[in-house]
């Protein structure tokens, strides 16, 4: 079975504590595939790291300075895209709390790795059961283009990249561009599952995408670039996209 990366937080106060868990994620790493965000020493710098970057699961201790673990908890699930959040602490007082919050699971030091392998497959369940299901048979399988007082249907599996372009976005099929009078902000939302942002203008078909190369190394300009099934062009990821990009193509 071939599983996506977890985006795993650690915040405990103990270096030792953030250690161990981090080297458990390592002897799971066959059976739960996890990338490790980064480590947090509380709550407070916890919440820091999620504002720049979102993480699928948060393995918290609970007593900690300067915000608890019961605190950081109840402000991460106000964040746009929360995480669940997998309580790690010495102490089982906790629990009835924890599970007030709809915490994804608690687990007692010292954890074992058979227990955090069960605890991260609980998450994956939970994000599974939460998420919205691909695109409904009912929803678009074409984009309406208006051209010379008639209108085209265009076939969304045949789009291979959307670019927004001025006031238009701009459907690059194999054969030709369309122009479409519709945001890209809007396209994005509408088909999540079947393009991945690259770019803050442009957006690529999944089945589209054959590989990508690096460039630019010699005249210190260096980035990724998307190579398209069905098209010669190449099209630039920006540094800000690469780590969802990598993630999303399992690079």
């Amino acid at each position: 079975m071939n599983l996506s990366p977890l985006r795993v937080l650690i915040v405990d106060d103990e270096a030792p504590a953030r250690s161990r868990l981090r080297d458990l994620l390592g002897d799971i790493e066959a059976e739960q595939p996890t990338v490790l965000l980064g480590m947090a020493a509380n709550g407070v710098e916890a919440m820091r790291l999620l504002e720049s970057e979102a993480a699928d699961v948060v393995l918290a201790d609970i007593r900690m300075p300067a915000m608890d673990g019961v605190e950081f908890a109840r402000r991460a699930a106000r964040l746009s895209d929360p995480p669940d959040v997998v309580f790690v602490t010495a102490y089982d007082g906790y629990a009835v709390e924890a599970f007030e919050l709809t915490a994804a699971d608690y687990l007692l030091k010292p954890v074992r790795a058979e227990r955090l392998a069960a605890a991260l497959a609980k998450v994956r369940a939970r994000r599974r059961s939460a998420a919205p299901a691909a695109e409904p048979a009912a929803g678009r399988r074409h984009l309406s283009v208006n051209e010379r007082n008639r209108t085209l249907l265009l076939p969304v599996v045949d789009v291979l990249y959307l670019r927004a372009e001025l006031k238009y976005v701009t459907a690059r099929t194999a054969e030709r561009d369309y122009l479409l009078d519709e945001s890209l902000v809007n396209l994005e939302r509408e088909f999540c599952h079947s393009f991945l942002r690259i770019h803050r203008n442009c957006l690529v078909a999944r089945a589209a995408v054959k590989g990508v190369e690096r460039v630019g190394e010699d005249d210190g300009d260096a980035h990724w670039q998307i190579l398209l099934a069905g098209c010669d062009e190449r099209l630039p990821v920006s540094r800000r996209q690469w780590p969802a990009v990598k993630q999303a193509l399992g690079l």
